[in-house]
């Protein structure tokens, strides 16, 4: 288990990061959170926590890669990026970590 814990403004207590409420977004839209939890913004930077395959694209991206300016695409699950070579990518928000 986690050490981290956060103050839960729902119930008024601190409690584990896992068992916090989801705060909703600012705009009130979907709030997109990377793997270790940071809020993901467009125009953001994020890496790569593991290797991935892009389907249809025959090529492995690589843990580490640095993927710059990312677009929410309005689900909580998924971002839309550009990367050398590749058209239309979106990749699942919790295989990256925001830089």
């Amino acid at each position: 288990m986690s050490g981290d814990y956060r103050y839960d403004e729902a119930r008024g207590e601190w409690v584990q990061a896992s068992d916090a409420t989801p705060e909703p977004a600012a705009d009130g839209g979907t709030e997109v959170r990377d793997s270790v939890g940071n809020v993901l913004t467009d125009g953001d930077q994020v890496t790569l926590i593991k290797d991935l395959k892009v389907k249809g694209a025959n090529q492995v991206l690589k843990r580490g890669t640095l993927i710059k300016s990312i677009r929410l695409t309005g689900d909580a699950q998924e971002i839309d990026c550009k990367f050398d070579g590749i058209k239309g990518l979106v990749l699942r928000a919790e295989f990256v970590r925001k830089r």
